[in-house]
């Protein structure tokens, strides 16, 4: 299990998150007991902010397509870090980013029923 570090929200209260690796210069301070090892330096949603970027830009590249789907899905792993805030998770060395694209078809009319 890796240790608690609780991000403050901006209504003032605070999300508990477990992390993985060793703790490093993060700010201590109002810690309300032993099962709380760390405060985050940045408000949760700091912290999530700074993913925004990469799900805005794959989602104006796919919508910048000349077949640009009706539907865009786009999954990926956030990792929360005390001092870092947020980045996207990766399996590897490179990103992992899930994209689902849907295309709606034109409904066609039956033949012989055009107007009229």
């Amino acid at each position: 299990m890796g240790r608690l570090v609780e991000f403050s929200t901006d209504d003032g209260s605070s999300i508990l998150v477990e992390v993985s690796g060793q703790p490093g210069g993060v700010v201590t301070r109002g810690i309300r007991g032993p099962e709380v090892a760390d405060r985050a330096k940045r408000s949760f949603e700091e912290a999530i902010y700074r993913v925004q970027p990469a799900m805005h830009a794959v989602v104006a590249h796919i919508q910048s397509a000349a077949q640009s789907p009706d539907e865009i899905q786009v999954a990926f792993g956030v990792n929360l870090h005390a001092e870092a805030g947020a980045f996207i998770a990766a399996a590897s060395a490179t990103a992992n980013f899930t994209v689902t694209l849907t295309w709606h078809r034109d409904p066609q009319t039956p033949s012989g029923s055009g107007p009229g």
